[in-house]
């Protein structure tokens, strides 16, 4: 279980100006085995409660309680040390979680995965955005958490391993869930139980993803119907 409690975020601007808050007393309560879709308009928010979730990040104001093991989130291209290589990252990662006994069998599932061929064994800085997506949805994956966080991860790569990916997600539920960013309402129907919709720094709970994606829909239509009145 995951509770969100009067949670403020807000990031300020370099001009000094009073910036608007990105999430503003933000209420939630995430069950325990119930995957969830975010859904919002670009800036609404999304990635920055991932963030928070994850622990990258800090609000302004109230708590985030992880009553459960929570993963990074995947998709996210930062958090390596780009003078390394994928596979000495690897290692430091799964030494700092504690997984020494099972570092041959990280290595060689993070190895698998990313699909990286020789640049495994090059720096993290001679990597594209979507080579160190890679990496870290496989390094992610090789980890047992309960609760998985996905920022666009199914986008990533071309169409075989965005199939894989979302592929591997399948298989993680049932022992996991997931708290998922995606651009493909497909991806969130599919992989989604519930729903949280972010706008203007408010989140609204769905027992049905589809139901988020709805009212996310009316909001875009909305929005669309007053750009046509001004023409």
């Amino acid at each position: 279980m995951i509770k969100v409690k009067n949670l403020y975020k807000k990031y300020n601007n370099r001009d000094g100006r009073e910036a608007p808050w990105v999430l503003k007393n933000l209420n939630l309560t995430i069950p325990k085995g119930v995957s969830v879709g975010l859904v919002g308009r670009n800036g609404a928010g999304k990635s920055t409660l991932l963030r928070i979730i994850a622990g990258m990040d800090n609000p302004e104001r109230g708590s985030i309680e992880r009553h459960c093991r929570v993963s990074w989130p995947i998709g996210l291209s930062g958090g390596f040390q780009s003078s390394m290589t994928g596979r000495q990252n690897v290692k430091f990662v799964a030494r700092v979680h504690g997984f020494d006994k099972n570092l041959n069998k990280i290595m060689d599932y993070v190895e698998e995965f990313a699909e990286l061929g020789k640049s495994f064994d090059q720096p993290i800085k001679t990597y594209s955005s979507g080579m160190r997506s890679r990496l870290n949805f496989g390094l992610s994956l090789a980890f047992d958490f309960d609760v998985y966080l996905s920022d666009e991860a199914t986008s990533v790569g071309d169409r075989a391993f965005r199939a894989k990916a979302s592929k591997a997600f399948k298989d993680k539920i049932g022992q996991s869930s997931l708290i998922m960013v995606s651009h493909s309402e497909g991806i969130l129907k599919d992989l989604c139980q519930a729903g949280i919709y972010l706008k203007q720094g408010h989140a609204t709970w769905f027992d049905d993803v589809n139901d988020a994606i709805t009212a996310y829909h009316a909001e875009t239509a909305q929005t669309k119907n007053i750009i046509d009145d001004d023409d």
